[in-house]
């Protein structure tokens, strides 16, 4: 992976997870934080739980990271394949990034939330009535499931590198770069929700998303018209 690559996502997850994701996973963490959070729990204990939750996700997000970067390198049989995949990948980053600003509603279409189906609520209601801290961990896997249009766009990239291994490194980078967020957000409910604040946060974010969007479908039109560009490289 090149170290613009790696540059971007990281800066482009966390400042997104201070404007996008506290606003949609807030809730959630508000939730359980106010719920299994006791008040017994010293300022270790706590650290721990919110820390439980968020390996929770990013164990989901690099599960899944891991099978879109094995199905991408299934398809992925030709340069032009490649070219098409890294091409629909910029193109979906800078619908987001145009979302975040508020220009078109990509990101509500996308979040089409599965947490009214019985699954969801009959499991989310078991763990948060849990009192172990393990809960935490399986109440993040749980979570990490949820539809989020942010989640959506890097797993397509992790999907475009071919690769299971960096698909999953892809989506692992991505989910330790939103802890810093609801992590902090867990232990000072309501800072981040001022509106100037997450407002400031979402459109340095959403200016990233479509500057990295834009070099990711170059990248992919670099595929399509040259076909020595080996197909092994990975860009993402």
């Amino acid at each position: 992976m090149e170290a613009i690559s790696v540059i971007s996502i990281i800066t482009i997850a966390l400042l997104g997870s201070f404007g996008h994701c506290i606003g949609m996973c807030g809730g959630i963490v508000v939730a359980y934080s106010s719920t299994k959070i006791k008040s017994e729990y010293n300022k270790v204990t706590q650290s721990v739980a919110h820390l439980l939750y968020s390996f929770g996700r990013v164990t989901t997000y690099t599960l899944l990271g891991a099978i879109f970067g094995f199905v991408g390198g299934v398809v992925s049989f030709s340069n032009i394949t490649s070219g098409v995949m890294l091409l629909i990948t910029g193109l979906m980053m800078i619908l987001v990034g145009f979302s975040l600003l508020g220009k078109v509603k990509f990101l509500s279409f996308l979040e089409q939330t599965c947490s009214k189906s019985s699954f969801y609520q009959k499991n989310f209601k078991a763990l948060l009535g849990s009192n172990s801290l393990f809960s935490f961990y399986l109440l993040g896997l749980l979570n990490g499931l949820l539809p989020c249009g942010f989640v959506y766009v890097f797993a397509i990239t992790a999907a475009s590198t071919g690769s299971a291994f960096w698909g999953a490194v892809v989506m692992f980078i991505f989910g330790i770069s939103t802890i810093p967020a609801l992590f902090f957000l867990g232990f000072f409910i309501g800072l981040f929700k001022q509106s100037n604040l997450r407002d400031t946060f979402i459109r340095i974010a959403s200016i990233l998303v479509i500057i990295f969007g834009i070099y990711i479908a170059y990248q992919g039109y670099e595929y399509i018209v040259d076909p020595t560009k080996s197909i092994l490289n990975c860009h993402i």
